[in-house]
């Protein structure tokens, strides 16, 4: 699977200057399966909106994004919930969680659609992100990077050929980080998987395949 983006540009992109962009109106950007992209700029510039667009949550842009060679814009609700069920995965920036459920039953509410892991499991990343001890505490009485961790290991709750993560580290410090980001590119690279990975600046301790200026 890959994801061919044709001169792609968001409607309110247009009205702020983007022209170092090597992503908005840049010709055709390739993101194939199994390779890792980090995509870097400034707050407002698009990251978020990047993703979503890629996901099927935004469809205010011109300019064309195919999968598989197939225009996502064509794509009707069945075939977006397929793929967001089979092949995209993503760690969304505001998280998405319920806060009234515990963190356990935010990470179950996507493993029992799937059923990709067992609860050891399961419990091994929690123990391995350090939250381990926070399981059945609800989400709302979390703080934002304990937060982050429980949707980081709900994202890797079912199969993907990409995962998108949108500023997953943002409230993590860099040993916390270090060790996610290890967990989630072995898991990508055990399916094989394309990371779509977007921050403020160029991580120094983490290694991409394929660096983008949004």
């Amino acid at each position: 699977m890959d994801i061919l983006l044709n001169h792609l540009i968001p409607h309110p992109v247009r009205e702020i200057p983007h022209e170092d962009s090597d992503i908005w109106e840049a010709g055709s950007v390739l993101l194939e399966k199994g390779k890792t992209y980090l995509f870097t700029a400034p707050s407002g510039k698009g990251k978020t909106t990047l993703l979503s667009i890629l996901y099927g949550t935004r469809n205010d842009y011109a300019g064309k994004v195919s999968v598989d060679g197939r225009d996502i814009s064509t794509f009707d609700d069945l075939e977006w919930s397929q793929m967001r069920k089979h092949h995209f995965s993503t760690v969304f920036q505001g998280l998405e969680l319920f806060d009234e459920l515990t963190a356990m039953e935010n990470i179950m509410v996507k493993n029992r659609q799937t059923g990709y892991y067992s609860a050891a499991v399961i419990g091994e990343l929690a123990s391995v992100f350090d939250i381990s001890h926070h399981l059945e505490r609800p989400a709302g009485f979390m703080s934002y990077g304990q937060k982050q961790r429980v949707a980081i290991i709900r994202a890797l709750c079912q199969p993907f050929s990409f995962l998108f993560a949108d500023e997953i580290f943002s409230h993590l410090d860099t040993d916390i980080s270090e060790t996610i980001f290890s967990v989630v590119a072995s898991e990508c690279q055990k399916r094989s998987a394309g990371l779509l990975f977007t921050a403020l600046h160029e991580p120094s301790s983490f290694s991409f395949d394929v660096k983008y200026r949004i």
